[in-house]
């Protein structure tokens, strides 16, 4: 790859750095570009060295979220664990399952998302008036956390926007709240599906650093910019992030 290349590559990390902190969805950034730059670079390459720097943004976004916003640890982090598991699961069955069939499901998904939160104004942006149990908080964090993370294995796009839909309409969470829940448990789907890439030989590691320094820094302004615009702010990246992930995985797929 020539400076031009690296250079689209550095911004692009860079771009879903933020757009991952505020509403998930930073890999349909960083993908297609090194898809683009490196033409010959094999589907768990491209995911693992993605991988890497998302591993990296999404530390740096829990830290963020953690000083300002109350996080439920003791739920949570198990929960990434569990994330951890499955999305070394999906990483495995990359190879093993023909991608293309989940593309259309996905966009049929966020297209329901992008109806259910036009139709639904307040979901995300007033927080619950009956606080869920601490059982329904539990199963719902661990389900998530268990098939979102398979997925992000598996695919990946729209991770933490599926996350943040599912906290805010199951549980009443406010956005905000819910991107911070979201971050820790994509921190640990991210975290599995590195490991299993790294075991597997399929990380480029020069580039996956670099690509991280520039994650780490989107990431944190992503965040702080969520904190201090608040759950309006996130609405409408959420809306308009889904719009161009549904373009963009129609042009992928039908293109």
């Amino acid at each position: 790859m020539d400076f031009a290349d690296w250079a689209a590559l550095l911004v692009a990390a860079t771009a879903a750095g933020w757009v991952d902190a505020v509403v998930g969805g930073g890999g349909l950034i960083i993908l297609p570009t090194l898809f683009l730059v490196a033409p010959g670079i094999t589907p768990q390459t491209a995911l693992g060295t993605n991988k890497f720097a998302a591993v990296a943004g999404t530390g740096a976004s829990v830290a963020t979220f953690a000083r300002r916003v109350p996080i439920r640890w003791r739920v949570l982090l198990p929960a990434a664990g569990i994330a951890a598991v499955t999305a070394a699961a999906g990483a495995a069955a990359v190879s093993l399952i023909d991608r293309d069939l989940f593309i259309p499901i996905v966009m049929v998904v966020l297209v329901g998302v992008a109806v259910f939160v036009t139709l639904r104004p307040a979901i995300g942006i007033t927080i619950a008036t009956h606080a869920p149990t601490r059982r329904k908080f539990i199963l719902v964090v661990a389900l998530a956390a268990g098939l979102v993370g398979f997925y992000d294995g598996l695919l990946g796009p729209g991770t933490g926007t599926f996350l943040i839909i599912t906290f805010a309409t199951l549980l009443g969470t406010e956005f905000v709240r819910a991107a911070a829940m979201a971050k820790v448990i994509n921190c640990g789907s991210n975290l599995g599906a590195l490991i299993f890439f790294a075991a597997t030989g399929h990380i480029m590691f020069g580039l996956g650093a670099a690509m991280a320094v520039c994650n780490v820094a989107g990431a944190i302004a992503g965040s702080r910019m969520a904190l201090r615009k608040g759950a309006e702010f996130v609405r409408i990246v959420l809306l308009v992030v889904v719009i161009v992930m549904v373009i963009r995985l129609g042009w992928q797929q039908f293109g």
